[in-house]
């Protein structure tokens, strides 16, 4: 299909008006961004002139020349053919869960590929970069940590989302899965530095993977915070109380941070080492920065999976000691309360002829042996930590 006849057939898209602020869950931490782009400016308010939605999906939909955010166009098939005429710029359309009939206009107007469209559109894949002409796919999974006020059986530790992004020479479309990760105030930051953009599509491509790595190393940082409060808890005198399934649940929680940081590394290797005509090789230097971070947070995720065993273990074994002491204890009280039971028990018996049974001094010489031998065994046991 020609690219007239692709600007006709999106022709319907809505315009571009003004739209409110996007909601995006809390950020943990404030971990600083090293070697970056550019120097980011302070996060602005993101009720902007031209924010206005395309569609039900649409969040965003800006044109850039040379850097500088352009006024607005009548509608999308405008913008792009602004673009492409000027042939020193590109467009950065931001979307939130489209759907196939949504999307599949905007996916003949750029030309993308089938295969991944549908990954857009359904969601749900590992972290990976694809080259499919003269377009670059790449998704990332988000990361947000659940605040919770105490951790329990059932809390939820983090949450996790997507990111698709699909970069070509005069355009960047972002696809966005999930309740959080708004790019919305990373949209601000670039913007506030023209110098960074200016140098291409692949500009906000580096800066969602750098955004998305620091997301990672900010929940690892929240949950260590978790894994040391589970540890104290273990760890004191009463620690053999822990409910283990506050442990457990940090676990299948912990896994499914791995599940989104460990697969992001080798599409990361892929983005800073082999040349790609989308990405010039002075920003691919900027994403080795970005996996030298995403290192740093995978050598947390793995220390934790490791120290959450050793917990569990202690706990485990605290536990095992417990029982081991209660046993002892019965163990000794049963010793004892043997002596006056053998004792009532033989002259429980109904003979007429035993010993000292008729004896003025055969009860107090009797219960005098009883108490003497169950102190003696008494004072024994207690000796010996048994009691």
């Amino acid at each position: 299909m020609s690219m007239a006849g692709n600007l006709r057939k999106v022709g319907s898209l809505g315009k571009v008006g003004s739209l409110g602020k996007v909601p995006g869950l809390r950020k943990v931490g404030g971990l600083r961004r090293v070697a970056r782009l550019g120097r980011r400016g302070a996060r602005v308010d993101l009720s902007h002139p031209a924010r206005s939605p395309l569609g039900s999906s649409v969040v965003n939909c800006v044109t850039y020349h040379k850097g500088v955010r352009q006024p607005p166009g009548r509608d999308l098939v405008e913008s792009v053919e602004r673009v492409r005429k000027a042939s020193d710029g590109f467009v950065w359309l931001g979307l939130h869960e489209p759907t196939e009939q949504e999307f599949a206009s905007i996916a003949d107007l750029f030309d993308l590929h089938p295969l991944a469209v549908e990954d857009a559109v359904h969601a749900h894949q590992r972290p990976k970069v694809e080259r499919y002409d003269q377009t670059l796919f790449a998704v990332f999974k988000t990361v947000c940590y659940v605040e919770h006020t105490e951790l329990t059986a059932t809390s939820e530790v983090v949450d996790t989302g997507e990111i698709m992004v699909f970069v070509g020479h005069d355009f960047v479309i972002t696809v966005r899965h999930g309740r959080h990760g708004s790019l919305g105030p990373l949209r601000e930051e670039l913007e506030a530095t023209p110098d960074q953009l200016a140098k291409g599509p692949a500009t906000v491509l580096h800066a969602i993977a750098d955004q998305v790595v620091d997301d990672y190393l900010a929940a690892t940082d929240a949950v260590q915070s978790d894994i040391d409060q589970v540890e104290t808890a273990v760890f004191a005198p009463d620690g053999q109380r822990v409910d283990p399934g506050r442990i457990y649940q940090l676990k299948r929680e912990l896994l499914e941070l791995k599940r989104a940081v460990v697969p992001l590394g080798r599409p990361l290797q892929v983005l800073a080492t082999q040349p790609m005509r989308v990405i010039a090789p002075e920003i691919q230097a900027y994403f080795r920065d970005v996996d030298d971070h995403l290192k740093r947070a995978t050598e947390q995720i793995a220390a934790f999976d490791e120290l959450l065993n050793s917990i569990l273990q202690a706990h485990l074994a605290q536990v095992t000691v417990a029982q081991n002491e209660d046993m002892r204890k019965i163990t000794a009280w049963a010793a004892v309360i043997a002596v006056p039971t053998m004792v009532c028990g033989m002259y429980g018996m109904n003979f007429d002829h035993m010993p000292e049974l008729h004896w003025r001094f055969g009860y107090p010489l009797i219960m005098s042996l009883v108490v003497t031998v169950c102190f003696t065994l008494y004072r024994g046991f207690r000796r010996s930590g048994w009691l």
